[in-house]
């Protein structure tokens, strides 16, 4: 029979062997968990932990990574300038990049963003045509003629080429992508699962932090 305290030790041993596993599962290494771009974007917010979600409304990995991304951001301090950024990698996505930035405009992008996801990946809606875009978002209660004036407008389809162009740069080649400080890339494809994706995100935004938030 075991004593009492061999069983003790036993258990304390399981404990630390179980607890040094998970440490070692979840060590983070850049070129395996996150890469870096060979030329650093220039950041818009100086003194501050930047990072951008590239996305697309079509993509159902973005729409599976949406919850914690939004739950990951909602607990983030002053310090942290988020934003997102529409990928549209052929030209009959660039409706979507549009509605983005007109929704923005209009001061409902918070409210409707993952609503314009539901309705694309529960309901089928493809969302790609200007008629079919001005009918979904006058479904929402927002005034169609007052949307099509905003999305058709010089300002909102600048930003849906800036975003292309964006794209490009930082030399996007799927979505769901985070950058972070304009040269940290990750990604739930790159980490390995969402869980871990957030955990790079939290580790990178300590490094960029410890580092004065230089780039």
């Amino acid at each position: 029979m075991i004593s009492f305290s061999k069983k003790i030790i036993t258990l304390l041993a399981t404990f630390v062997f179980f607890g040094l596993a998970n440490v070692q599962a979840q060590k983070i290494e850049e070129g395996f968990d996150y890469r870096i771009l060979p030329v650093a974007q220039p950041v818009e917010t100086k003194g501050k932990v930047e990072v951008i979600e590239f996305f697309w409304y079509g993509c159902p990995h973005c729409y599976d990574f949406e919850p914690d991304l939004s739950a990951w951001v909602k607990r983030q301090p002053k310090d942290v300038a988020f934003r997102r950024v529409p990928v549209a990698f052929r030209d009959d996505f660039m409706p979507h990049s549009q509605l983005f930035y007109a929704l923005e405009a209009m001061g409902k992008g918070d409210a409707l963003n993952e609503k314009v996801m539901y309705a694309m990946h529960k309901e089928n809606k493809r969302l790609l045509t200007e008629t079919e875009i001005a009918d979904w978002v006058a479904s929402q209660g927002i005034d169609r003629n007052a949307f099509l004036a905003t999305y058709r407008s010089f300002a909102v389809v600048s930003k849906a080429r800036a975003a292309r162009q964006l794209t490009e740069a930082y030399r996007i080649d799927g979505v769901p992508t985070i950058v972070m400080q304009g040269k940290y890339v990750t990604s739930p494809s790159i980490a390995g699962s969402k869980a871990k994706a957030i955990a790079v995100m939290d580790y990178l935004e300590d490094k960029i932090r410890k580092d004065k938030y230089k780039q």
